[in-house]
């Protein structure tokens, strides 16, 4: 998914439904202040760098998710089941303070079979 100027108000609302996050965890996840995420939306300023990969990866995530369950209900219950692989958060914990690698980890797990 490419993310232009004119739509990243729309991807960060898209990701909160998504994932059945808050903005707190979109703030966690993407290791920036609550200021910062409200000027993104309001297009007052752009992520830079460390912001957009981690961003990227966030939205990898999100389209995994998507790839792997059936429907956008299980992909929101997904992420509030506390798991074992992520030291029993919940997946959205996880992102909240900025462990997306983890999450993925977990994925990876699932989708090779390995229940999680």
């Amino acid at each position: 998914m490419v993310t232009t100027l004119f739509d990243l108000s729309t991807v960060l609302a898209q990701l909160e439904t998504d994932l059945g996050a808050t903005s707190e965890a979109l703030v966690g996840a993407l290791a920036i202040n609550p200021r910062t995420l409200q000027r993104w939306r309001e297009g007052d300023a752009l992520p830079q760098a460390a912001s957009r990969v981690r961003l990227q990866a966030l939205i990898a995530l999100r389209d995994r998710l998507n790839d792997t369950f059936a429907s956008p209900e299980v992909v929101r219950a997904w992420m509030q089941h506390p798991h074992r692989m992520l030291g029993g958060l919940t997946p959205l914990d996880a992102v909240k303070v900025g462990r997306i690698d983890a999450v993925e980890r977990a994925m990876e797990a699932l989708d090779s079979g390995i229940f999680v």
